[in-house]
């Protein structure tokens, strides 16, 4: 059977009439059974979506044709089932919501490919910094590099403001998960002062489909917002699980602990959730067994917006 293909893609561009696109792309997606999510506002498109491959390249071709913009690359990844539930088409302020004025089309930092970035961050003068959320980092980062401790992106012009200093960090190299975060940050960064900002081009993913596991600075797996959960060198998926209760990350020792309940909790949201929100959370899990037990997989109540 055809593996699942998997396009993960950004563009910042200018999208005036970015509302007019999201019932044609819904349409077209929803067309050739292609899931995911799609992003749009005025300053581009954000997206990942899955489907046969077949599907998946005539949806990258329409899609280029409606909204005009011809040159979207996406990076490609397989997986052996749909890593989606839905198909989703999002009206944004931002395609990646950092919450500053920043213009990553007049401003950008310098983008260093896989091929040089090991060379790079291994410069003592140079502070390396991981762009990503702390959830994602405990997963897997690059050896040596700074965690900003922030639990959303809209966080880190509050880490860089109190934390760092253009006059000190002179030479600063960032990295994300694709790219699209590290190239609204080095924007924000050139805009403070800090004089040289580099980030990695096409994130961790492009790193780690180009770089061999022999010769990779990388330690762990990629965080990813589908399915999957995550994926190593290769993009292929790796062993992983997720907490359903907080969507965090699992670590081996958490599935042990008497916190943990399959579907519902973890030792990290075991007390943040309400006894109301276990309870659908049970239930909701009694669905999806017996929809396995079917051969079937559930989908779970249907989000709104």
């Amino acid at each position: 059977m055809p593996r699942i293909e998997i396009a993960a893609f950004y563009k910042f561009a200018p999208l005036p009439g970015f509302a007019q696109l999201r019932m044609p792309l819904q349409a077209l997606c929803d067309a050739h059974g292609v899931k995911g999510m799609l992003l749009l506002a005025q300053e581009g498109i954000n997206g990942t979506l899955a489907g046969m491959p077949g599907a998946m390249a005539a949806v990258m071709a329409d899609l280029r044709a409606i909204t005009g913009l011809a040159d979207i690359e996406p990076r490609i990844a397989y997986a052996d089932a749909m890593p989606f539930l839905r198909m989703k088409v999002r009206l944004k302020a931002e395609i990646v919501t950092l919450g500053e004025p920043v213009d990553p089309l007049a401003k950008v930092g310098t983008y260093v490919e896989p091929q040089d970035w090991n060379a790079l961050i291994a410069d003592p003068d140079v502070l390396l910094i991981d762009a990503r959320n702390g959830f994602e980092i405990s997963v897997g980062t690059f050896n040596g590099a700074l965690d900003p401790q922030t639990q959303s992106f809209g966080d880190f012009p509050a880490f860089v403001r109190e934390k760092l200093d253009p006059t000190v960090h002179r030479k600063v190299a960032m990295f994300c998960t694709g790219g699209i975060r590290c190239e609204k940050a080095s924007s924000f960064m050139l805009g403070l002062g800090f004089p040289e900002v580099y980030h990695l081009k096409g994130g961790i993913l492009n790193y780690l489909e180009k770089i061999p596991v022999g010769d990779s600075a990388w330690r762990g797996a990629c965080f990813v917002f589908d399915d999957r959960v995550s994926v190593g060198h290769g993009l292929e998926v790796a062993d992983i699980s997720l907490c359903h209760g907080c969507r965090r990350p699992l670590a081996a020792d958490a599935l042990l602990s008497p916190d943990y309940e399959a579907g519902v909790c973890c030792p990290q949201c075991v007390e943040e959730l309400t006894r109301e929100k276990k309870a659908s959370a049970r239930e909701r899990q009694r669905q999806i067994e017996l929809a396995r037990g079917r051969g079937e997989r559930h989908l779970g109540p249907r989000r709104v917006g």
